[in-house]
């Protein structure tokens, strides 16, 4: 039986979006709620560690599948069973994991990307848990022993996999316009643009959480695009008018200021169009309480933006929580040749078939996409010499 909470389509229910501050090519649209419930609240966890790791399975030190990257910050996150103010704990920076030294380099071993602490209390790496979703999309390679694979593909699967990503801070546009603009009152969220394309999405469920974890942004990762246009013209002020035949009285002022506002957001919502109201594929990950966390992805079609994420949704459909990252082209073909290929049952000849291609080109494909030593060296070799005698 399915869970309703699970996200099959991405809708913003329950918010509305303010109009967009413009900070060079950074447009940053402020995500405001105007019910807050106040049973689910969020809070930062420092982590100062170069590293971490994080054991998927197994034990901490021991042998089994891990997650290696810079986690600058955990997010703690409270909750009750009844629409009331959920109180927060004593540990929130409870110490957490085991610290120890790789060389000169500190590490921070933890256990699994969420970490029940209390009963109404978990802790979370945010958006490493979408991360570590998407790179074990069909990690475990083959499950049929074709001749084509290379032993390690079909002992190992795809470990490892690595994704590069660029940090929040590597921008000064962006450190500059979370500098310059103020919080509104009722804001719980961001969406981030950068030349006027949708670089991210954060949201929580309160404005107090929100202005303490604003900041966390910058320690936030993202694609390439964050570092693209650094050439272009900066981002337009995109400008309303009231029109002032159809103001007469202070009524018609309001009416036409709420007209305004509904315009914005109806445009702001069609800017982040490639995420909101798309059909996403939703894993539950975590059941808090009568909150469900789940990652999620888009079509992961080369020709469609895309993204992966997380949520959390209330019993009624609200979007509680949300934090998104914008895949680059190179990780859409990525994940789209690995999505082809499982549903081909990793068959090469009928892979190639479904996407149009030959066996040949789909070889390559593998091989330029960083997949190549999934296959046997006379495999390549073959594609290569097929492709250079033009057949």
């Amino acid at each position: 039986m399915s869970d309703a909470r699970l996200i099959q389509r991405l809708e913003p229910k329950g918010l509305r979006l303010a109009p967009s501050q413009v900070f060079g090519r950074i447009r940053l649209v402020p995500v405001l709620r105007d019910e807050v419930r106040g049973d689910l609240r969020f809070a930062r966890r420092d982590y100062s560690d170069a590293v971490s790791v994080v054991s998927l399975e197994g034990p901490l030190t021991g042998r089994g599948l891990k997650y290696v990257s810079y986690i600058p910050h955990g997010m703690v996150v409270s909750w009750t069973h009844r629409q009331t103010e959920a109180v927060f704990g004593t540990r929130l920076q409870a110490p957490e994991g085991k610290r120890v030294k790789v060389g000169p380099v500190p590490v921070r071993l933890l256990h699994r990307m969420v970490h029940r602490e209390d009963r109404n209390q978990l802790r979370m790496l945010p958006l490493h848990l979408a991360m570590e979703g998407f790179l074990a999309l069909h990690f475990g390679g083959p499950d049929i022993a074709w001749a084509e694979y290379s032993r390690e593909a079909l002992s190992h699967g795809l470990s490892p996999r690595v994704e590069g990503v660029v940090p929040g801070w590597a921008s000064t546009a962006l450190d500059g316009a979370l500098r310059t603009f103020e919080v509104h009152e009722k804001q719980v969220g961001m969406l981030l643009f950068n030349a006027d394309e949708l670089l991210s999405a954060f949201i929580v469920a309160h404005p107090d959480d929100y202005r303490l974890l604003h900041r966390t942004l910058l320690e936030d990762f993202y694609g390439d695009l964050l570092l693209q246009y650094g050439y272009l013209m900066e981002a337009p002020e995109l400008g309303l008018s009231l029109d002032a035949k159809r103001v007469s009285s202070v009524e018609d002022l309001r009416a036409e200021v709420a007209r305004m506002r509904a315009d914005w957001a109806a445009f702001h919502g069609f800017m982040a169009g490639g995420l909101f109201g798309v059909e996403v594929t939703s894993r539950k990950v975590y059941e808090a309480g009568p909150f469900l966390l789940q990652h999620f992805h888009t079509s992961l079609l080369p020709s469609e933006e895309n993204h992966l994420g997380e949520a959390i949704v209330s019993p009624d459909g609200t979007l509680e929580y949300l934090k998104t990252y914008r895949l680059s082209a190179a990780q859409t073909r990525r994940a789209y040749l690995l999505q082809r290929l499982a549903t081909s049952g990793w068959n090469l000849d009928d892979a190639a078939e479904e996407l149009g291609s030959t066996r040949q080109d789909l070889v390559l494909r593998l091989h330029n996409a960083g997949f190549g030593y999934l296959l046997k060296d006379h495999v390549l070799e073959e594609a290569r010499r097929s492709k250079a005698r033009g057949s």
